[in-house]
């Protein structure tokens, strides 16, 4: 089963060529199940698996006390491996077919307000390297709505000034082209030209276009640490989530008139639904706003 499980996860890289986490995810949550289906149901090839076994691995991940998003994820993992071993002539049939997904009630995202964001992008106003760099970062995240993951791989190559567009890779390698606002065009080339260089440390072989204290490219764990020291210095006390900016983003696009298809794009989303989540938001906001300051709400 384990020898299955590296040939699908192989697929995954090389012929799908998923996005890292996606990968990691899958590899954690089949580990699993070939660890239940192991040791919980006494089976040593995945042909005796049927649909029967397949809702007592869900109805164990229940009472496990995991969400309905991750078992829900836990089921995407579970048919995309069996169609696999399908398609491979592993298995004789799908034992996934009719699974049905947990339904699933979509969550607000968090939104900073305006004054938030303002709020939060002047904390770093100082002229030494790190406040240059988290200042550009802040920038470029709100300016462009792109992922932290997105942010830290970002390459020297991938940012544009003088045409004013960064270009990103996205989810399965799929690249898209982002303009850049007047205020994130000033901070990066602030960060260009007078603080990049005092971190790179003589590394000239690393192309990262954002760099830690080491002179290595800047990890996601290391950029959450600075925006939640940011936070805390702009008195900010909604909870920030890593996508805290680029939800925020999106939002006050669609609250200030941007087109959904254009938002939709700039994000990255595959379906617009994804999108059509932040004029949910915006309305929300909107009756926030009636009921604080009409005198007959």
């Amino acid at each position: 089963m384990d020898n299955y499980l590296d040939n699908f996860l192989h697929y995954l890289t090389v012929e799908k060529k998923a996005a890292a986490n996606t990968i990691d995810s899958y590899r954690r949550d089949l580990k699993q199940y070939i660890k239940y289906l192991k040791c919980s149901l006494s089976i040593s090839s995945l042909r005796e698996v049927t649909r029967i076994h397949i809702l007592n691995y869900l109805a164990f991940l229940k009472q496990q006390g995991k969400a309905g998003t991750s078992i829900a994820r836990n089921v995407s993992a579970l048919r995309a491996f069996h169609q696999f071993l399908l398609r491979k002539q592993a298995v004789d049939d799908d034992p996934t077919v009719s699974i049905q997904l947990p339904q699933l009630e979509k969550k607000m995202p968090t939104i900073l307000s305006q004054n938030e964001v303002e709020a939060l992008l002047n904390v770093p106003i100082g002229d030494d390297e790190f406040e240059i760099r988290d200042k550009a970062m802040l920038e470029l995240l709100y300016a462009t709505g792109i992922r932290v993951s997105e942010l830290v791989a970002l390459d020297l190559s991938d940012v544009h000034l003088t045409l004013g567009f960064v270009r990103c890779g996205g989810k399965g390698k799929k690249e898209r082209i982002i303009p850049l606002g007047n205020m994130a065009k000033n901070a990066l080339t602030n960060y260009l030209e007078n603080a990049r260089g005092r971190l790179q440390k003589n590394r000239e072989t690393c192309n990262a276009l954002f760099l830690n204290h080491h002179g290595e490219r800047l990890s996601r764990q290391g950029f959450w640490k600075i925006i939640k020291k940011l936070a805390q210095k702009a008195n900010i006390s909604t909870e920030l989530t890593p996508h805290t900016l680029r939800h925020s983003f999106a939002a006050h696009l669609i609250e200030n008139g941007a087109d959904l298809r254009a938002v939709q794009e700039m994000l990255g989303h595959a379906d617009i639904s994804s999108t059509q989540i932040y004029t949910k938001v915006s309305k929300a906001r909107l009756a926030d706003i009636y009921k604080t300051y009409h005198p007959r709400a």
